[in-house]
């Protein structure tokens, strides 16, 4: 009765909703579909015009005299004055307008190459194979996305963009005969803030010839292909027109595409809207009919409850009696029915769940118990009932041979893992070990403080055939590992033993065995009958003169020649066979020598970023000579090394206090770092490092940083309108301000005012 009162009610709205719907969400579809397509259009036009600006100035400077007439000669840095006149030229194209951050010119004829940062000679040039590769192309002028560092400029990658849009000319233009080319580099990212900040439904990109995307607002899709972004390869040909729009799914949700092709280069500018945004609106008729559907049924609910109320009288009984012993399932809203149905089965269940309890329980019993067993906390009473309560008794009694195998990570800093992976790397091998060992000749391998260990035994074997056996079983293991984690693990084996309460002492033998790896490296197996053989020395050389000369080092901040001589002394230190704990004493009375030059220097702890860690203990934590250098060098050395520096370098703090003060005073001009350092009479790419190492910024961050301080403090306290404040700012049109002013405050200047002139 309630299932057909509920037909009678929803089947008319249901339909009349239906239509409704539809309806809407046509009409809204080609509403929006229109505004992508001019969206599409403006982001053609504002990128567009950007990218002729630069390839009509890289024409013209390739086609000036003074670059034609380099073309042809040798350039060494005695050419000062054509360098000069050189630079000159490329500056037209570095400029706000056209966002080019480095234009590079190279010769491959004459060998020479110029740059942001000077001139070169192209055979010595660290990206010459890319910039021949280059010269291959076809045609004489190309587009193309290249991965920043392969530019091998740092003016490139000071822009934090992985990748770079370069305009690629042949020189010279109209000669069949190519001596050289010309790059004019623009960030990805640059591009991307042209492009209007997209909704959270709608993605907009720019695509190349072979639909790779090469200006996102994500920088991390930069590069990618489209197919590779969820996209199916048959919708690709669907971009086969000047302009269009289709549908599509991505990911099993229909998506909206909205596209124009640039007639300059032949770039594809999409725009990629979800269809669920565009019928958000209609959706409200959807959820009103949805609401008055509800309404219905629950009046039917209560009318045919009304006429079955008698007939269910029993069944609530039952239900009743449930209820009293189980209070909380009143708050369920299924019928008594099925919450009786549901009980009675919870009921047959319970027992397995009871089950399954207890054996997950016995496993975490019988780990504690190897635990304590390795650890040597365990009596001898009790690992014999613990053995018999598991049934492991006539396994262990069986074994003529045991022996305890300890398994390690060696290091997690030069792999494709974090430090963090750790523990699940560890469970990860825990599993090899079992699958790879048969049950009968160990026992369950547990985890010990970052050390797998695992007991394993035989029976009927001798001495000599069963330590064949564990280290042939070691070297398998080893390369699973390697196989299928990429991952270098050592193993410590400890000496044979028959009697079960001699577990905690071969545990610690296997330990003892895989510390001797800040000898041999990473890797490596070392049975513990091993460490015996041959003579061993207590006497030994340290090597004092080395440890002075690497103080000195670091006094003068010279830190490649430091972490040169600390290589050298490690050398010393482990030329010579010596234990463990003695390796140890030397690299603690290094430390200590250093943490004396820090105290007579008056070097805090919080300086080299150290607070309330334990140095000595990280340094006693390391257990391979790679490891431990690296270790000095990032935590001691560099530190060290970069304090006298900055007090060598403290001059360069009134230099970058006069640019500031320049752009205080004339931040309402283009004012550029190329002309405060022809005022200041230095070299520009001196100023930028010494601007950035002061302000952990870059000239042109705080530049735009200040006029939008200053654009702030205008909307408020004046009435100037927003055109003269984009105009004072050096904005090509309000709509540019606009937009970065939204991007950055998160509302438009016109609010910025109301919002703030209202308050004062």
């Amino acid at each position: 009765m309630v299932l057909f009162g509920c037909m009678i009610s929803i089947i008319p709205l249901a339909v009349l909703g239906f239509f409704s719907f539809m309806k809407s969400s046509n009409s809204v579809q080609s509403h929006v579909n229109s505004s992508n397509i001019q969206i599409m259009n403006q982001t053609n036009s504002n990128l567009e015009q950007v990218l002729r600006t630069v390839d009509y100035t890289l024409n013209y400077v390739i086609n000036s005299n003074i670059l034609q007439s380099a073309l042809y000669r040798p350039l060494s840095y005695y050419d000062f004055q054509l360098y000069n006149k050189l630079r000159e030229e490329l500056s037209l194209l570095q400029s706000p307008d056209t966002r080019v951050t480095d234009v590079i010119l190279a010769n491959a004829t004459t060998n020479w190459l110029i740059n942001n940062r000077g001139m070169y000679e192209f055979n010595e040039y660290a990206s010459k194979n890319m910039l021949l590769s280059l010269m291959e192309l076809p045609g004489n002028s190309n587009w193309m996305l290249i991965e920043t560092e392969m530019l091998g400029s740092a003016d490139t990658q000071s822009y934090a963009c992985p990748y770079t849009i370069a305009l690629i000319k042949k020189m010279p233009l109209s000669s069949s005969t190519t001596r050289g080319v010309a790059l004019a580099t623009i960030p990805s990212c640059s591009l991307a803030a042209m492009i209007d900040s997209p909704a959270d439904a709608r993605e907009v990109m720019v695509l190349d010839h072979n639909y790779r995307m090469i200006v996102h607002p994500e920088q991390n899709q930069v590069g990618r292909y489209l197919t590779d972004h969820g996209y199916q390869t048959e919708d690709l040909d669907r971009f086969d027109g000047n302009s269009g729009q289709f549908e599509t799914r991505i990911d099993n949700k229909p998506v909206s595409v909205t596209y124009v092709r640039s007639d300059f280069n032949g770039w594809i500018y999409a725009s990629f809207t979800e269809m669920a945004a565009i019928t958000k609106e209609s959706r409200s008729i959807g959820w009103f009919t949805l609401y008055i559907c509800l309404l219905m049924i629950a009046c039917s609910v209560l009318l045919v409850w009304l006429g079955t109320r008698k007939m269910y009288t029993p069944i609530r009984h039952i239900f009743e009696h449930i209820a009293q012993r189980l209070p909380e399932i009143r708050a369920n809203k299924k019928s008594e029915l099925q919450i009786i149905d549901e009980h009675i089965r919870d009921m047959f269940n319970s027992n397995a769940k009871l089950r399954g309890e207890l054996r997950q329980n016995s496993q975490q019993v019988r780990t504690f118990f190897l635990h304590k067993l390795f650890l040597g906390k365990i009596s001898a009473p009790e690992m014999e009932e613990q053995i018999e309560l598991f049934g492991l008794e006539e396994q262990v009694a069986s074994w003529d041979q045991m022996a305890v195998f300890t398994l390690q990570i060696d290091q997690l800093d030069e792999t494709r893992y974090e430090r963090k992976d750790g523990d699940l790397l560890l469970f990860a091998i825990h599993n090899i070990i079992e699958e790879m060992i048969p049950s009968s000749h160990r026992l369950p391998s547990v985890i010990v403080d970052q050390t797998q260990a695992t007991l394993i035994g035989r029976e009927r074997i001798s001495n000599e055939a069963f330590h064949d056996y564990i280290y042939t079983l070691s070297e398998d293991i080893q390369k699973t590992t390697r196989a299928f984690l990429d991952l270098e693990v050592s193993i410590g084996i400890s000496l044979p033993y028959k009697n079960l309460a001699k577990t905690s002492r071969a545990y610690q033998e296997g330990l003892e065995a895989l510390k001797h790896r800040i000898k041999l490296g990473t890797g490596v197996i070392i049975p513990y009958f091993s460490l015996n053989s041959g003579q061993h020395t207590r006497i030994y050389f340290y090597p004092v003169q080395i440890e002075n000369e690497l103080i000195d080092a670091i006094k003068l901040a010279e830190e490649e020649r430091a972490e040169e001589l600390l290589h050298d002394w490690l050398a010393e230190v482990f030329r010579k066979d010596r234990t463990p704990h003695e390796y140890q004493l030397s690299l603690i009375r290094l430390l200590n020598d250093l943490m004396i030059v820090m105290q007579e220097n008056g070097i805090m702890m919080e300086q080299l970023n150290i607070h309330d860690s334990s140095l000595v203990e990280e340094l006693l934590r390391l257990y391979t000579s790679s490891d431990i250098e690296a270790w000095f060098k990032e935590r001691m050395i560099r530190p060290m090394a970069r304090v006298f520096r900055d007090r060598q370098d403290s001059q360069y703090q009134n230099l970058s206090e006069q640019i500031i003060e320049m752009i205080r005073n004339e931040f309402d001009r283009n004012i550029t770092l190329e002309e405060c350092a022809v005022r200041l009479h230095y070299n520009n790419f001196y100023l930028s490092s010494v601007f950035k190492k002061e302000t952990n910024m870059s000239f042109s961050e705080y530049l735009t940083q200040y006029r939008f301080k200053m654009s702030k403090k205008w909307l408020v306290e004046t009435e100037m309108p927003i055109k003269d404040i984009a105009e004072k700012l050096s904005y090509n049109n309000s709509q540019n301000f606009i937009r970065s002013f939204r991007k950055l405050e998160g509302m438009t200047p016109g609010q910025y005012r109301s919002k703030y002139k209202t308050a004062l």
